[in-house]
């Protein structure tokens, strides 16, 4: 069958942008297993966002020319999530938010960790191919410095609190030996690291590490601390420089893909916070602490909850990982070919880290995914366990990511786009959270009140995070609004609160995602009742890929409907003559 001349556009539009796409943003072709025709991994050069905002403006204006009149589902969808990111790359430019990048907690050390933990070296080629990349770190530093000192001329000001976590993060990740760090990994873990040609790859490796990476971090700390410095902020909301309100409605939009104003969004998380302050109540009652949450909370911060070593914490999240495993095939048809494990993060940087977080499988599978989980265990207590395996490993980020991507029969831009679709990603992975009831997973009190916790967490997130850029909170307000509500370690609370000065608007994605995907199960569990599949729901859930919001609602009420009698009766009768 010959495709519609409309589709053909699209198709060829679309993977001309994720040649582009991949070309601007090396590191995710990278992983997503594209070939690169230079080692470069990162381009943030002020020069770059200009042309790479030049060039979606032109991409654009040929989106504008393809009618959606007539496509099917799925090229309706590529449609709306290709406008959506190269509106995104537009609007983003023009509040000059590549002038104001986010340095915490995913900053550059971050960044190229995260590169070194996704690579593998399995011959003397792909070794030299690993070190030619991590010879371009310093460069990328002195590109972002360029578009720092740009952003700070143009009288672009960060709050101190967040360079000083930035600065700190950095010195961390680069404390310790140099064949310690993450960026020799891959050679440590590599099964070829015996071979004479790898080993001297390895060799030069660890000399540029010592050499050139480290002392580039260096001095990137040295810039935080002097010249960014200059005149850094006492305050902490980004609506407190130039563009401020600009940058954070747009930060909203494009976190949450969703017209809500920051305004909605605080009402919103007020509203979640009382609804699961009752729920909570609820489970303390069923604890033995009826009328007393407070109670039942300084129960649960105990050391009975704390595991006793960084050791028997991930061991204790391995033995949840495997009890979570033999329910999934009862809930997904679906499930991917690739495994995860569970590893302790490294303990110099795991104070400015969330308790926490996944990092996916590169997309050729020449790694398995990894489920990090902090080496401080008062982090991490045990009510927060199950909902934390669920969320980051199998069936939330870990699994999802993995399935993104092997679902050829999209286009490669939504097939690796699932940074760019936050709400989507972090919604999936709450809804998990509380599938695990579903699945019979949550036996105690303590582990029903994790899970309520951990959804009170990002529920507060809506309340401080708007709280502190749009309602122009302090820093001890929000630590205050946060430890009200949650038997979360007030060290821990604190990480959180200067991740959201930090990174504006990031944390909104999580909660606002979770319940458009819940409303979804409950709209088609309503119209569909006793033909509802909820093996089958999730299956078409995760076959859409990242999508926006509004796209994913399309895709539901698109499965509704191929499952909906009456409405298809409905249909054929207004057929009729």
């Amino acid at each position: 069958m010959t495709a519609h001349p409309r589709s053909a556009r699209l198709a060829d539009l679309a993977d001309r942008y994720w040649r582009f796409f991949c070309h601007e943003w090396p590191l995710y072709a990278v992983l997503a297993g594209e070939a690169t025709p230079d080692a470069v991994l990162f381009r943030e050069s002020p020069a770059d966002h200009d042309r790479r905002s030049r060039t979606a403006g032109g991409l654009l204006a040929e989106l504008d020319r393809i009618d959606v009149d007539g496509l099917l589902l799925q090229d309706r969808g590529t449609h709306q999530l290709l406008r959506r990111e190269l509106e995104s790359i537009r609007s983003l430019h023009a509040v000059a938010a590549h002038l104001r990048p986010s340095l915490y907690p995913t900053g550059p050390a971050m960044m190229v960790s995260y590169f070194a933990n996704s690579s593998s070296v399995d011959d003397a080629e792909s070794a030299e191919r690993y070190v030619d990349r991590l010879a371009t770190v310093p460069a990328y530093l002195g590109d972002l410095q360029e578009s720092l000192q740009a952003g700070h001329e143009q009288g672009i000001r960060y709050p101190r609190v967040a360079l000083a976590c930035a600065a700190g993060g950095v010195r961390d990740a680069v404390a310790g030996p140099a064949d310690a760090l993450p960026w020799s990994g891959p050679f440590k873990r590599s099964p070829a690291a015996g071979r004479a040609p790898v080993r001297r790859q390895a060799e030069r490796a660890l000399a540029l590490i010592q050499d050139e990476i480290i002392p580039a971090f260096r001095s990137f700390v040295g810039f935080l601390e002097g010249p960014l410095a200059d005149g850094a902020r006492s305050t902490i909301a980004c609506t407190d420089a130039p563009l401020g309100g600009e940058l954070y409605r747009t930060l909203v939009r494009d976190f949450t893909s969703s017209a809500l104003s920051p305004e909605e969004v605080h009402e919103l998380g007020l509203a979640e916070v009382a609804r699961l302050e009752a729920d909570m109540e609820a489970v303390a009652a069923d604890a033995g602490f009826a009328a007393d949450l407070a109670g039942y909370r300084s129960f649960l911060a105990g050391d009975r909850f704390i595991a006793p070593s960084k050791e028997a914490l991930r061991e204790r999240l391995e033995v949840v990982c495997k009890r979570v495993d033999g329910r999934i095939p009862a809930f997904f048809g679906r499930i991917p070919r690739i495994t995860y494990g569970v590893e302790s993060m490294p303990e110099a940087v795991a104070k400015r880290l969330p308790p926490a977080y996944a990092q996916p499988s590169p997309a050729d599978r020449s790694a398995p995914g990894i489920f990090w989980i902090t080496s401080l265990p008062e982090r991490c207590p045990s009510p927060m366990h199950l909902p934390m395996a669920l969320h980051e490993a199998w069936p939330g980020h870990l699994m999802h990511i993995a399935l993104m991507q092997e679902a050829d029969g999209l286009p490669a831009f939504r097939r690796h786009g699932a940074v760019r679709f936050p709400a989507c990603v972090e919604g999936w992975a709450i809804y998990c959270e509380g599938l695990g009831v579903d699945m019979g997973l949550y036996q105690t009190p303590d582990q029903h009140f994790g899970r309520l916790e951990m959804e009170m967490w990002r529920a507060l997130r809506l309340v401080v995070d708007t709280g502190i850029h749009w309602h122009l909170w302090s820093r001890e307000r929000a630590v205050d609004t946060m430890a009200q509500h949650m038997a979360m370690p007030r060290p821990t609370i604190e990480a959180e609160v200067d991740r959201y000065i930090a990174w504006p608007g990031q944390a909104l994605a999580y909660q606002v995602g979770s319940l458009e995907f819940r409303r979804l199960r409950a709209l088609a569990e309503s119209r569909l009742q006793d033909r509802f599949d909820l093996r089958a729901f999730h299956d078409e859930l995760l076959a859409a890929g990242p999508v926006s919001l509004p796209v994913l609602a399309d895709v539901v009420d698109g499965w509704i409907a191929l499952h909906d009698p009456h409405r298809a009766a409905h249909e054929a009768h207004d057929a009729c003559p």
